[in-house]
């Protein structure tokens, strides 16, 4: 039987992943200066901390990757974002809960995150809508933070990272 006679396919669960290997950061332990230059850089770009959250965790849901998406929404909480918001994120082009900022500093991160997926990589109605949102500084804060992102998620979902143990 096949998916449109009605069956629903069978999702494999895993409940104990364990890692292919451990952090590359942990075997490369010189990275972390490098790429906690970019995360000093990227606060001190103007981008509020909470769009900064809500553009990570976005990307992260993107890519599926539960270590960032656990992280990045504690994260997020202690900058003071709402349940609301967070809950609704993955919706955000439908939720009345989002400034135009933040809705440019999403579609931004989400054209970076799926370059791949479009002739047109980064299509020039969402970069112009973030530039009118967002001076030079910013914009190259979000571009930097949006890719940090998807180093972390595509380092940590190929490897198999798992959710961090935070009790």
């Amino acid at each position: 039987m096949t998916r449109e006679q009605g069956t629903t396919p069978t999702v494999e669960v895993h409940m104990d992943i364990q890692p292919r290997l451990q952090s590359p950061s942990a075997i490369f332990p010189e990275v972390t200066k490098g790429i906690q230059s970019i995360v000093s850089a990227v606060f001190k770009s103007g981008v509020p901390r909470t769009t900064l959250e809500l553009v990570h965790l976005r990307v992260s849901q993107v890519n599926g990757c539960s270590a960032c998406l656990e992280s990045g929404a504690r994260e997020a909480k202690k900058a003071g974002e709402s349940d609301v918001r967070l809950s609704t994120l993955a919706g955000w082009r439908h939720a009345p809960h989002f400034s135009a900022a933040e809705r440019a500093a999403l579609g931004l991160a989400e054209e970076i995150t799926r370059i791949a997926d479009s002739e047109d990589a980064v299509p020039d109605a969402v970069w112009n809508e973030a530039a009118r949102q967002f001076d030079e500084r910013a914009l190259a804060g979000l571009v930097l933070w949006a890719s940090l992102t998807n180093l972390f998620n595509r380092l940590n979902v190929s490897t198999r990272q798992p959710v961090p143990n935070w009790d």
